[in-house]
């Protein structure tokens, strides 16, 4: 498969399989070849599904050729990150001790993009249950662009695959910044919907009131095609939003023009390197000229929210590895254990208050909304960052502000973000901004990544083939 195929747009090689340019087991049978020649040394798939995959490819070849086409994901091979079940294959959330562990039945964000006639490549490697660190069994993820680059948390995997040209898009989850900071790291555009847009029946949980599940793209608009086929109310999961699914791709091309664009100059000051502030004010500069108007904002001051939800986060975690936690603790690494830990110094008081700090938050967020439709912001403060960087970040608290501030407050906020590549480092890594919406507001953010992926083209550029 030549470069070229590989990393075409998702919608454009939807469009080419239906006018019968591509076939989707063609297609298929070379992502897979692709995927043997290069993932060796970029570790992003923890587990490739070639077998069905192949036969989901024939499937799709047979129906499409008889004048049944699903819609734009129809026969576009896709990969999912690997704390989703799959009754086809396993699922382990990055944790060795659910190696082997077959699911009876597929999440139902998987059931919905089988159903909307999208490929399923294979399962995309992760952190361990989806926190910080990899669990020392597990292999870590190579960010394509520079192997000591960071890949970005928990969605690494999904990062590393989509930006190599190893599938045409992915999911992944995002509970303080998971979808976001491998969108960034890798390149790409990524959208963390409204929390119970998606449902989460299926996914196994970081923290149930924080976790999200989203499209991780090369664009704003083969996000907003995949996030179509994955939103709405679910049966299966009662906290899924009933509200009505939108259809992000119908209205993409609506531009900026009028959309009031707010940004904050004092938040993005307060621990941004200059690379980050070169991305914002690049964003903003490009907004602009395509119509929108420019606001200045004070954001409400979020560090104690901050640390709320490192509380908040391990009691959740806590929780849901109940049954194998502190039980088992040797088969845990010592990150995920040690945030576990954390969970048993809350107190009931402490919880109760963290909940009514976190709704007068997210009130005071939704004023500082007044008078603007989005939010321009940075999506860390350490661009470009390599891994030991960001470990060294970790052991002192202003290092992991720096790195959380612009991502876990819209986690307790619930509201949804996309992510844009807007820039790089001098060594050549990328660099993001989001775009913040009001809750249910993704088809307005797809339509202002779509507007800002016009006028720049950061999100076209290619990492280097590995040598």
């Amino acid at each position: 498969m030549s470069d070229d195929l590989a990393f075409a747009g998702l919608v454009e090689i939807g469009g080419r399989i239906a006018a019968r340019e591509l076939s989707p087991t063609e297609l298929t049978r070379g992502l897979l070849e692709r995927i043997a020649e290069r993932d060796g040394a970029l570790h992003g798939y923890e587990t490739v599904m070639a077998k069905s995959a192949v036969a989901e490819a024939e499937a799709a070849t047979r129906e499409i050729a008889a004048g049944r086409r699903r819609g734009p994901l129809h026969g576009v091979p896709l990969a999912v990150k690997d704390l989703l079940w799959t009754h086809d294959a396993p699922t382990a959330a990055g944790m060795a001790i659910h190696r082997g562990f077959r699911a009876a039945e597929d999440a139902t964000v998987v059931a919905r993009l089988r159903a909307a006639g999208a490929v399923i490549l294979g399962k995309l490697a992760m952190t361990e249950g989806a926190y910080a660190g990899y669990h020392p069994d597990m292999t870590v993820p190579v960010n394509p662009w520079d192997a000591e680059a960071w890949p970005g948390t928990s969605s690494s995997g999904s990062g590393v695959a989509t930006a190599a040209g190893l599938c045409y898009g992915s999911i992944g989850s995002d509970t303080g910044g998971s979808i976001r900071f491998p969108s960034a790291a890798n390149g790409l555009t990524g959208i963390k919907p409204t929390w119970g847009r998606v449902s989460r029946h299926g996914a196994f949980e970081l923290g149930a009131t924080l976790d999200t599940l989203g499209p991780m793209c090369r664009s704003a608009e083969d996000a907003a095609a995949m996030l179509g086929a994955i939103v709405g109310a679910d049966p299966k999961d009662p906290t899924a939003l009933r509200a009505p699914a939108p259809d992000c791709l119908a209205g993409i091309g609506g531009g900026v023009r009028g959309l009031r664009i707010g940004v904050a100059p004092a938040f993005v000051a307060l621990g941004c390197d200059a690379d980050a502030v070169a991305a914002v004010d690049g964003a903003r500069d490009a907004l602009s000229g395509l119509g929108a108007e420019i606001v200045e904002i004070a954001f409400p001051d979020a560090s104690q929210v901050l640390r709320d939800w490192f509380t908040l986060c391990a009691v959740e975690a806590a929780s849901f590895h109940a049954d194998s936690y502190p039980s088992r603790r040797s088969d845990y690494g010592s990150i995920l254990a040690t945030f576990l830990d954390m969970a048993g110094g809350a107190s009931a008081v402490d919880l109760h208050r963290i909940g009514v700090r976190r709704l007068e938050f997210r009130g005071r967020v939704e004023a500082a909304f007044d008078g603007i439709d989005l939010l321009l912001l940075p999506v860390q403060g350490l661009s470009g960052p390599t891994m030991a960087g960001v470990l060294e970040a970790a052991e002192s608290e202003r290092g992991i502000e720096n790195l959380l501030r612009y991502s876990c407050p819209f986690n307790m906020t619930g509201q949804p973000t996309i992510t844009l590549p807007a820039g790089a480092t001098a060594a050549g890594r990328p660099v993001g901004v989001q775009l913040v919406g009001r809750p249910l507001d993704e088809a307005l953010l797809c339509r202002a990544g779509h507007a800002f992926q016009t006028a720049t083209d950061w999100h076209r550029r290619r990492p280097a083939p590995a040598s």
